[in-house]
């Protein structure tokens, strides 16, 4: 297959792309950045500039949008709007791409995030029933805010008709693969210097699903041709951050973790320029709809996805 992936330079892209050109396929991944040589080809775009790039995307058989600025940083009024046009604008043009294409490729699969179910303890959020959040209350300015840029996302997205063209809503959970950088390296790093106990009072759930369950899962809707709509890509068993962290220290052979309390995290966010929401919001989402289907997770349950994560951690980095 010819799988065109824009905004895959970062690390969801980055799992993607080694996986399909390990499996044979042409990749090309588009950034607005060149990157280091890679194995497959990486080409500079300007969503702005349909005409320089559309091509690409012509006799393509799958598209993976997952362009957009990166929402770990704090939520200043310029950040606040370069992160929602940064979204609307790349999925309008590569809609409009598809549709100037002679040959548009037979799916697009656009990338969208858990965050937008509502904060809950409560019942879990699937497809069919999930609480789109928002409204929670005394839920603090920055929770809503990614909530509109979900919204913002999705519906632009809904928004562009390409007939010809199956179109799939990724609402994608906390991705955990040992590459350097990713949520996991950055929460093994914490447990590592004895930092990795539990954030605020640990009720809030992590949704999260491990790599090999999220390519296992864009392979199952690439090939499903009965799906669109609306797919939530997370492991079937969130769990809550005291339990979560927990699970990472047994599998990195360690008791100690010191707790964070709310206001130390308040702290820490404003010095590492991020926000408080990406540990303290209760994401509680499972894959209705993956499960309906059959699809079957490798690593449904976080101890054992934490142990095979650590190990491939060590022997990437020498640690073994």
């Amino acid at each position: 297959m010819k799988i065109v992936i824009p905004g895959g330079t970062g690390q969801v892209g980055t799992v993607l792309a080694r996986t399909f050109h390990k499996d044979g396929h042409e990749v090309i991944v588009l950034g607005r950045q060149l990157t280091r040589p890679l194995p497959w080809r990486v080409e500079q775009w300007n969503p702005a500039n349909v005409s320089g790039w559309f091509d690409k995307l012509d006799k393509a058989d799958i598209v993976i949008n997952l362009a957009g600025r990166s929402v770990n940083c704090r939520y200043t009024p310029q950040n606040r709007q370069e992160i929602i046009e940064s979204r609307v604008e790349s999925v309008r043009a590569v809609g409009q791409a598809i549709r100037n294409a002679s040959h548009p490729p037979r799916v697009w699969l656009q990338a969208s995030t858990a965050t937008i179910y509502a904060h809950t303890y409560g019942a879990p959020n699937d497809e069919a029933t999930g609480v789109i959040g928002g409204s929670e209350p005394d839920a603090p300015d920055a929770w809503r805010f990614s909530i509109e840029v979900a919204m913002a996302w999705e519906t632009a997205f809904n928004e562009i008709e390409v007939p010809t063209t199956r179109k799939v809503t990724l609402r994608s959970a906390v991705i955990m693969s040992p590459d350097r950088g990713g949520i996991f390296d950055t929460l093994l790093g914490l447990v590592r210097r004895g930092l990795g106990g539990t954030s605020g009072d640990g009720r809030q759930y992590v949704s999260w699903i491990h790599e090999a369950d999220f390519v296992q899962a864009i392979y199952f809707l690439i090939e499903r041709i009965d799906i669109d709509g609306v797919v939530n890509l997370a492991s079937p068993n969130p769990v809550p951050n005291r339990m979560f962290m927990a699970a990472l220290r047994r599998a990195w052979g360690t008791k100690i973790g010191l707790p964070s309390a709310k206001w130390l995290l308040e702290i820490g966010a404003v010095f590492l320029r991020t926000e408080t929401e990406l540990v303290l919001k209760s994401r509680r989402v499972i894959p209705g709809r993956l499960l309906r289907e059959g699809f079957c997770f490798t690593f449904p349950c976080w101890p054992d996805a934490a142990r095979e994560l650590c190990e491939r951690w060590k022997v990437a980095y020498r640690l073994a």
